[in-house]
């Protein structure tokens, strides 16, 4: 190996530049040790899974659905029943120590007083599960 100090004519700049070839050389040899070292990671989740028979899924509740008619007239379970009529069975529905969901699903038109009112009679009696469905009528 010649290095070239300049042109002879006397300049005096000496040439500093590192050879980096080596360096990488290196540097690769090193970076392929660590990839062959490195053990092959899986991409698997160990789980503990049940190996008995499971017990049986919960059964779906029971379903109560009061609609609320543009008129005020309300109906149980598809059936029209008056005011008195529905405070006694939302009491039943209470009294049941498994109870079903009430679901409620007003019209669009109605008034709010009617739809208020059943809510509160429904808890007053002690309904606890209790929602209001067909909320998509309102969106328009």
């Amino acid at each position: 190996m010649a290095m070239s100090v300049g042109s002879g004519e006397g300049e005096g700049d000496v040439m500093m530049d590192i050879n980096t070839t080596p360096l990488i050389d290196v540097m690769l040899v090193l970076i392929i040790m660590l990839i062959i070292t490195i053990p092959i990671q899986t991409h698997a989740v160990k789980m503990n899974m049940p190996v008995g028979p499971s017990s049986a899924p919960p059964k779906p509740p029971e379903i109560v659905r009061i609609d609320v008619d543009f008129d005020g007239t309300i109906g149980w379970n598809g059936t029209i029943v008056s005011k008195d009529e529905l405070i006694n069975n939302l009491a039943q529905t209470a009294a049941l120590p498994d109870q079903p969901e009430v679901h409620l699903r007003p019209n669009k038109l109605v008034s709010y007083k009617v739809v208020a009112m059943v809510m509160a009679n429904a808890q007053r009696l002690g309904v606890t599960k209790i929602g209001i469905i067909g909320n998509e009528q309102f969106l328009n």
